[in-house]
């Protein structure tokens, strides 16, 4: 029996629609995970991620996980039992890197704010000089809210302050400018399904040689066998020595869409989600939606939307099964404190686009139009 399932118009958090030539990459002939023919896909694979995270760091790389499983990575390999960590809560996923790090035996301190506000850097600052943290945890991108999370200030403080910085990078990553090194980041993860157009699977992520090196001096292994750094950076460094089997058509098909990254520009490819999504924040305005974030702090990829009293009335989770069964369009709603809330609406890679908002547009005027 064949597979069947429907076309859909991927506009949730993620995942998004796959561009064709990244699923052909996909159906490509299978070759070991030790052929050096693979090899060098491998290695240009890791040379556009560096560019995509603005960094030189020598292990960054596709992890065989999902965008979560880089979260653990991250945590696993700087946290000890005992380790001072100071999170950032803007949303939900600032609330998981908590409990991830909670989980590894850290003493965790956080800093919490609004959904749909920014950590505020003063307050992140302020925590930092007060607490003295060893690793300082934030989002940039928050998936839950929609916000855009500025960086470098709170980096600098804990840079400063001798901390390790761990960024999340899930939702920004091929979307929005990122620049490990200049923020001085030190390890950061993201997600393939998002911005990027492949299937979920892969975890792009990149730790600095500072990382490699606290690594190497700890007092006991990392307890995540599978994640430890210093084991990885023998498949991915020079050697090539066996660690786990790769997921040999992901990477392929990610190495396509690093391509058409790269066959884009990264400037070209941050306009056009910028320009999606001003048409669908002036577009929905005439429904009764209108964003939760202000416009300065705005992802351009995920757009929180706040659900007017129409759609309210009938059930927003109504709405958008109609939405999903009518017209093939997938939206998201609000998780944790804006469940029911919010409605969020990804605009990402190839679905960052003017055609593509339009479509949803005339679908929310049919099934609107009935309420």
């Amino acid at each position: 029996m064949s597979i069947s399932l429907p076309e859909r118009l991927l506009l949730g958090p993620g995942p998004s629609n796959v561009h064709p030539d990244v699923l052909r990459a996909m159906a490509t002939p299978l070759v070991g995970h030790m052929d050096p023919a693979f090899h060098a896909i491998v290695e240009e694979v890791q040379e556009g991620l560096r560019e995509l995270f603005g960094t030189r760091n020598r292990m960054t790389i596709p992890l065989s996980t999902t965008g979560s499983g880089g979260m653990e990575a991250c945590f696993a390999n700087l946290i000890e039992p005992g380790t001072r960590v100071l999170t950032g809560v803007a949303g939900v996923f600032g609330g998981r890197m908590s409990e991830v790090a909670h989980r590894y035996g850290a003493e965790v301190t956080r800093v919490e704010t609004e959904p749909g506000t920014i950590l505020e850097p003063s307050v992140m600052i302020q925590a930092i000089e007060r607490t003295r943290p060893q690793v300082v945890a934030f989002v940039h991108a928050e998936t839950s809210t929609g916000v855009h999370q500025p960086v470098e200030a709170i980096a600098a403080a804990a840079q400063q302050a001798g901390a390790f910085v761990i960024l999340d990078c899930v939702t920004s990553l091929g979307g929005l400018p990122v620049r490990l090194d200049d923020w001085q980041i030190d390890a950061a993860y993201s997600g393939t399904q998002k911005c990027l157009s492949c299937p979920p699977g892969l975890a792009p992520a990149s730790f600095s040689d500072r990382v490699l090196e606290h690594v190497a001096a700890r007092k006991r292994p990392v307890v995540v066998w599978y994640l430890d750094v210093s084991l990885l950076a023998g498949y991915f460094g020079g050697d090539r020595v066996y660690h786990h089997t790769a997921p040999i058509s992901a990477i392929l098909g990610l190495a396509e869409a690093l391509r058409l990254v790269r066959a884009e520009g990264l400037e070209a490819r941050a306009e056009r989600h910028r320009r999606a999504a001003k048409r669908l924040i002036a577009g929905v305005e005439r429904f009764g939606f209108e964003p939760l974030v202000r416009a300065e702090h705005r992802l351009p990829m995920l757009t929180a939307l706040r659900i007017p009293p129409t759609v309210q009335k009938t059930g927003e989770a109504a709405v958008r099964a109609r939405l999903l069964e009518h017209h093939g369009i997938e939206v998201g709603g609000g998780l944790g404190k804006l469940a029911g809330v919010i409605w969020r609406v990804g605009l990402m890679g190839e679905n960052a686009r003017e055609e593509v908002v339009d479509r949803l547009l005339g679908a929310l005027e049919a099934e609107l139009a009935s309420l």
